[in-house]
């Protein structure tokens, strides 16, 4: 199942451009606005799990932060933004891997995963998913998933919707819910999909 996951987002990556998929943000202000809000030092260990070709690296780069890692399935998403970012992309620590087979090298302060958390539909998936943030996020941890209002599909897939009070379910009881949201993203293509955003504190 993971290839066919791999061949999947591969094949999204080398044959859509931005203005093509529907999670595309110029400026991704809730994220950004919940990592500043943390008050995490410039130095501290941050990841961006499924991060793509998203630009929240970009904008952490530009708040001066120096300790990035962005994780995706898709080789050729890294690629992408790798590119982007020209010399500044030395500056980021690029991982490709399949999330429910990653095996972290470190502990993270920030853990930021917008929109593939909810491509985990198994419970075995979740398991290992909540695991992971157990195991290896020692401060905080901001979770963007589609809502009970939400699309049921992304990019053809499967996906699990949640509300507020089941995501918070999900990462208890080691990380307490201080922050949650409903937002509604306008995709490329000028269609709505609702998102809940929820940010944890390890207790």
């Amino acid at each position: 199942m993971e290839n066919t996951s791999k061949n999947h987002w591969e094949t999204v990556y080398q044959t859509k451009s931005p203005n093509e998929v529907s999670w595309t943000q110029d400026v991704p202000k809730t994220s950004l606005d919940f990592i500043e809000s943390f008050g995490v030092s410039k130095s501290t260990a941050i990841i961006d799990i499924g991060g793509g070709d998203s630009k929240l690296v970009d904008h952490l780069l530009a708040l001066g932060y120096e300790n990035i890692t962005v994780l995706d399935i898709s080789a050729k998403a890294i690629d992408r933004a790798r590119l982007r970012l020209g010399s500044k992309a030395e500056k980021v620590n690029w991982i490709v891997s399949d999330i429910t087979d990653f095996q972290p090298k470190m502990h993270y302060s920030v853990w930021h995963d917008r929109a593939a958390f909810h491509f985990l539909t198994l419970d075995s998936q979740k398991e290992k998913y909540v695991e992971l943030v157990n195991q290896f996020v020692d401060d905080y941890l901001v979770i963007g998933t589609f809502s009970e209002n939400g699309p049921l599909k992304c990019s053809g897939l499967e996906i699990q919707q949640y509300s507020i009070e089941s995501l918070e379910e999900q990462f208890a009881p080691k990380f307490e819910m201080i922050e949650s949201k409903y937002e509604d993203h306008q995709t490329p293509f000028e269609t709505i999909q609702n998102f809940v955003f929820g940010a944890f504190k390890k207790k």
